[in-house]
């Protein structure tokens, strides 16, 4: 009976020991900080997240998840429920990602703010606060990878095509025409250098010739306008040609209206010869005579009374 009471004594004093020692570690290890809860909800997989994964806001740890389960007012939504540290900067522009750690495959939530807005994002435990979950790279990755596996496939028909044997033989063919092609136009030239080789220094030399002759004509050219435009100026400056022109026209104009004045008057006086003359004949012979008196002179007498 005694070793019985012994035994009895002992299991009880290891479970009180292993109580003290659990309820020691739970004190020791408690969390303080105060927290706030979140939710997320998406309708993307969240594979890889486990309860007490990480919470990291730009890579620093901040909180942990504390449940995993499906969203009652979004059906075929994922719900995940956060625990933020009070001490993170969570705004109403503030989004959530999935990441992973390493080659683990263990994801975490990664937060991030896209700095839109700077008002805090309220929550409590009645009305828990959604923060939205955006795709991360592995689910970018995994919605292109169809359409990557699509278009490899694609490519892998069009090579099976252009190598199948028919395609082959043409392509053989095709090489050796341009290899055939290569050696003509080698050759051609090589003759088309041996036929302009011999003409190529009597070309050189006409065109020598021809520089020369045209550098002479354009120093001709260039000498001859000079010259005019020496004499140009000239004739254009004080005293020279144009202005002794000028000068021997003012000169000449008054001679020549006195010299057409004197003319006016012996064509006059021509005139009036010529009229005496038709008048009168025999003045040529016999004179002018006395002249018979006019109008108003004394003697005068009209001609109806003569």
């Amino acid at each position: 009976m005694e070793n019985k009471s012994h035994a009895l004594a002992a299991g009880l004093f290891v479970v009180a020991i292993v109580a003290l020692l659990a309820g020691m570690a739970a004190w020791l290890t408690r969390d303080t900080a105060e927290r706030r809860v979140f939710e997320l909800s998406s309708r993307e997989a969240v594979t890889g997240l486990q309860p007490q994964a990480g919470v990291r806001y730009k890579g620093v740890a901040v909180g942990k998840v504390t449940s995993i389960g499906l969203d009652r007012q979004a059906p075929g939504n994922v719900l995940v429920r956060i625990s933020i540290d009070d001490t993170a900067p969570i705004t109403e522009s503030t989004f959530a990602t999935l990441g992973f750690q390493g080659v683990t495959g263990l994801a975490f939530i990664q937060l991030d703010d896209s700095g839109t807005s700077t008002v805090a994002l309220a929550t409590s435990v009645d009305h828990v606060a959604r923060i939205p979950l955006r795709q991360g790279l592995m689910s970018r990755l995994s919605e292109q990878g169809s359409n990557l596996v699509a278009q490899l496939e694609q490519a892998s028909q069009r090579v099976n095509l252009l190598l199948a044997p028919e395609n082959q033989k043409n392509l053989m063919t095709a090489v050796t025409n341009m290899g055939q092609a290569a050696n003509q136009l080698s050759l051609l030239t090589q003759r088309t250098d041996q036929m302009l080789l011999e003409p190529a220094g009597a070309a050189f030399k006409s065109m020598q010739a021809t520089s020369e002759r045209l550098a002479a004509s354009a120093d001709a050219v260039k000498t001859s306008a000079t010259e005019f435009k020496r004499m140009s100026t000239r004739m254009n400056e004080a005293g020279g040609t144009l202005d002794k022109i000028a000068q021997g026209v003012d000169v000449l104009v008054p001679r020549l209206n006195r010299t057409a004045d004197e003319a006016t008057r012996t064509v006059r006086q021509v005139g009036r010869v010529v009229d005496t003359v038709n008048e009168n004949p025999q003045s040529l012979l016999l004179g002018k005579g006395v002249a018979q008196p006019g109008p108003g002179e004394p003697g005068f007498v009209p001609p109806g009374n003569r």
